[in-house]
C-alpha cells in the first residue's frame, strides 16, 4: 500500500456541476442541495466553477454567488476549491482574490488556453496568481483542452512556491506525474476517472471527479478498499465503475452534459447542448446497472 501524506483539499473531490433554472439562471437552491448531498455521500471536498461547472459561461458574479451558497450549505470544514482560470492573467488574479474573499480554501488554476504560451510564460502566469493569493493553488494540467502542457520541469520549479500545493492531472502522462511526485510534495489529484486508481497507487492524493456528481459513494469505495490494503477489491470495484465512466466521459458528449442529463439537473448553457433521449436512456441504464451490482 502506498503512503499518501499530502492531501491539502481532501482525498475524494467532486468537480461539481452548476445547476441552472429552466430559464437558464443560476439555481442556488439546487446547488446547495446538490453540494450537501455530495458531502453526505462521501465527497471530502468540492471543486466549483471548473470545466464541469461550466466556468466559461458563468459570470464572475455568478461564480462568487455559487461559492458563497455552497459554503453556506456544507459548512466551514469542507474544503472548497474555486476554479479561477482564464486565458487572461489579470482576470485570473482578480478571480482568485474574489474567490479567496468569498471563502474558498483553494484555487483551481488552469493553464492559459488558446494563446498557447511557452513554458516560461506558463510559469509566470501561475506565479502571478500564487503571489496575489493567500491560499493554496491546484494547478490544472489538461493539455487536451488548453493546447498547452505544464511540463514536468515547469512543475518542479513551481513546486518551490509555498502556495503551489497540488495538481489536477489530466495529462495522461503517468511517467511525468510519477517523476514530479517523487521529487516534490505536490498533491496529485487525478482528473481522469480511468486513472484514479493507477495514480493513487503511485502516490497520488485522490481525485477530482465529474462522475462523482452521480456516483460519489461508488467512486470513493475504490480508494477506501485500496487504503484498507485490499488491492484486489479496489481493482474489482474500479472495474465496476468503468462502464459509467465511459458512458459519461467518453461517449462524445462533455461530462457536464452527461452529468446533468443523468441527474436531471437542469439545462446546460450554450454553446453546449443537452443530451438526446437515446443518450439519456443509455446513461440511466448503465447507472442503474452500477447501482445494482454495488448495492
Amino acid at each position: 500500500m502506498t503512503s499518501h501524506t499530502a492531501r491539502p483539499f481532501g482525498r475524494t473531490l467532486c468537480a461539481m456541476i452548476t445547476p441552472f433554472t429552466a430559464s437558464g439562471d443560476l439555481d442556488l437552491d439546487a446547488a446547495r442541495r446538490h453540494a450537501a448531498g455530495l458531502v453526505a455521500d462521501g465527497c471530502d471536498g468540492l471543486v466549483l466553477s471548473g470545466t464541469t461547472g461550466e466556468s466559461p459561461t458563468t459570470t464572475d458574479e455568478e461564480k462568487t454567488a455559487l461559492l458563497r451558497a455552497v459554503r453556506e450549505a456544507v459548512g466551514s470544514t469542507v474544503p472548497l476549491v474555486a476554479g479561477v482560470g482564464s486565458s487572461d492573467t489579470r482576470h485570473t488574479v482578480r478571480l482568485a482574490q474574489e474567490a479567496e474573499a468569498a471563502g474558498a480554501d483553494g484555487l483551481l488554476v488552469v493553464t492559459p488556453y488558446y494563446s498557447r504560451p511557452p513554458q516560461a510564460a506558463v510559469e509566470a502566469h501561475f506565479l502571478r496568481v500564487a503571489e496575489a493569493a493567500g491560499i493554496g493553488l491546484m494547478l490544472y494540467d489538461i493539455p487536451g483542452r488548453t493546447g498547452t502542457r505544464i511540463e514536468p520541469a515547469t512543475l518542479l520549479r513551481l513546486a518551490e512556491h509555498p502556495r503551489v500545493v497540488a495538481v489536477k492531472d489530466c495529462s495522461y502522462d503517468l511517467l511525468g506525474a510519477t517523476k514530479v511526485m517523487a521529487r516534490t510534495s505536490l498533491a496529485y489529484y487525478s482528473g481522469c476517472e480511468e486513472l484514479n486508481l493507477p495514480l493513487y497507487a503511485l502516490g497520488g492524493a485522490g481525485y477530482v471527479s465529474t462522475v462523482a456528481n452521480a456516483a460519489p459513494r461508488r467512486m470513493r469505495a475504490v480508494l477506501d478498499a485500496f487504503d484498507a490494503g485490499d488491492t484486489a477489491e479496489a481493482a474489482r470495484l474500479n472495474g465496476l465503475t468503468i462502464p459509467l465512466v465511459e458512458a459519461m466521459m467518453a461517449s462524445g458528449l462533455p461530462g457536464t452534459v452527461t452529468a446533468k442529463a443523468l441527474l436531471d439537473a437542469g439545462p446546460v448553457r450554450e454553446p453546449l447542448q443537452p443530451a438526446g433521449r437515446e443518450a439519456v436512456d443509455g446513461l440511466r441504464r448503465v447507472y442503474e446497472e452500477l447501482l445494482a451490482v454495488t448495492a
